[in-house]
């Protein structure tokens, strides 16, 4: 039975998984996507054409089959959009899968994030306000809708049930109710078209799994943004870590192979909550524009710092991963100084290197910084030993540091720019 390679964010997501998958993907024979939902996005070079995918796995461009798993939430007109973006492009979706188990994202979700977002007042997480959290929260509750029940003629009745209870909330606040039939007509229309797509993912991935096939699982977002081992509460509302993989999937523990854990050269993050080495001023705005450092899914732009070694070393300890992908090499290569979190000094002068995400404790710290020379060129470069030495040795000192190799490099933003070290 061959092993699972799982990909999986370091940070605070946006740092390049992409094209990490999508190398992997082509000698994949499934793609799974295993947790979060449309509030992420993966962006995709294929063909010279850009695809910014939300929901859909990014095997998909290799021929492999794409599986939306169990763990993820599913917003059907999303999704529908995805579809159709991809088959204009002829680019073939016939070998998408949806888990049945998978929770479907409806109208009254999107409106409760917008009223809790609303009622944080000075306290805003940065949700994307697009119904992710409270999708989670009614399948926790036991209110929710999977892609079962979606293609089923029960819907319309759990439909009822469930937009009679949240309008009625939004009675109490003031907020305009929706229109059961109207939804109920849109959505049906919905799942129709999605129901050829949804099937017992399970029994599909152990099956291939007992027959040799090779199997990709793509993380959405990142380690610090997980449910309970990010900065809580500035994080998402699913585990973006390696429990989420093998909960989103059916995967056991036994089923992993190699874990690879993506960063960039640099840091980024999108959305409130706390960021140690964040960069609010002219090198920061310049990573960021260098970068092209703005959200897939918001647009955003994202805040801009250096690497930090002491929170990928938790996410090394949390994770296991056996593997660093690293991308944005040649981004980093052309500031003239870069520099390296390696410790977090606090109000008295101690220094640690144990990552923490109590979010008071972690706006106490100040970094503590190792200094490298950068102005050099790695652009399109896809052999090792062909980087400047200035470039060796900011991978040398990761390394040292996380006692992890740096597997693969990325070096420009075509799928062909990187380096696979074996």
């Amino acid at each position: 039975m061959k092993k699972v390679d799982v990909v999986l964010g370091a940070f605070f997501g946006d740092e390049g998984k992409g094209k990490i998958i999508d190398y992997l993907s082509g000698n994949a024979d499934i793609s799974v996507r295993c947790a979060g939902g449309n509030n992420a996005g993966h962006t995709i070079v294929f063909g010279g054409k850009k695809f910014a995918m939300h929901l859909i796995p990014s095997g998909i461009f290799s021929g492999a089959i794409a599986v939306i798993g169990n763990g993820v939430v599913v917003d059907p007109q999303v999704l529908l959009e995805e579809i159709k973006t991809l088959e204009d492009a002829g680019i073939s979706t016939k070998n998408l899968k949806i888990s049945s188990k998978a929770h479907v994202i409806l109208p009254y979700h999107k409106e409760y994030d917008l009223l809790e977002e609303e009622l944080r007042g000075a306290n805003k997480i940065g949700t994307t306000k697009r119904g992710i959290g409270p999708t989670y929260s009614d399948k926790m509750r036991r209110f929710g809708i999977r892609m079962e029940d979606f293609i089923s003629p029960k819907f319309k009745d759990l439909l009822k049930l469930n937009m009679d209870n949240k309008n009625k909330m939004f009675d109490l606040f003031k907020i305009k109710t929706l229109d059961y039939k109207k939804v109920l007509k849109e959505y049906s229309s919905y799942a129709e078209q999605l129901k050829p797509y949804v099937c017992d993912t399970v029994s599909l991935i152990h099956n291939a799994l007992e027959n040799g096939k090779k199997v990709v699982c793509e993380g959405a977002q990142a380690t610090l943004l997980d449910i309970d081992f990010g900065t809580y509460p500035y994080v998402t509302s699913s585990n973006t870590t390696i429990g989420g993989i093998l909960n989103g999937s059916s995967l056991n523990a036994s089923n992993i192979g190699r874990v690879y854990g993506i960063i960039k050269a640099y840091s980024s993050r999108v959305g409130e909550g706390p960021y140690i080495t964040e960069l609010k001023n002219k090198t920061g705005d310049l990573i960021r524009e260098l970068g092209h450092e703005y959200g897939t899914t918001t647009k955003r732009p994202r805040r801009c710092g250096w690497l930090d070694l002491v929170a990928l070393k938790y996410a090394v300890r949390i994770n296991g991963f056996t593997d660093i992908a690293m991308n944005h090499l040649d981004t980093i290569g052309k500031l003239k100084e870069i520099k390296l979190c390696v410790g977090y000094k606090d109000e008295k002068g101690n220094v640690t290197t144990d990552y923490t995400t109590n979010t008071e404790e972690l706006n106490k710290f100040s970094p503590v910084y190792l200094t490298f020379k950068g102005d050099f060129n790695a652009t399109g470069i896809r052999k090792f030993n062909k980087l400047p030495k200035e470039a060796k040795e900011y991978i040398k000192a990761i390394e040292d540091f996380v006692k992890v190799k740096v597997s693969m490099i990325g070096t420009g933003p075509d799928r062909e720019d990187l380096i696979v070290r074996k």
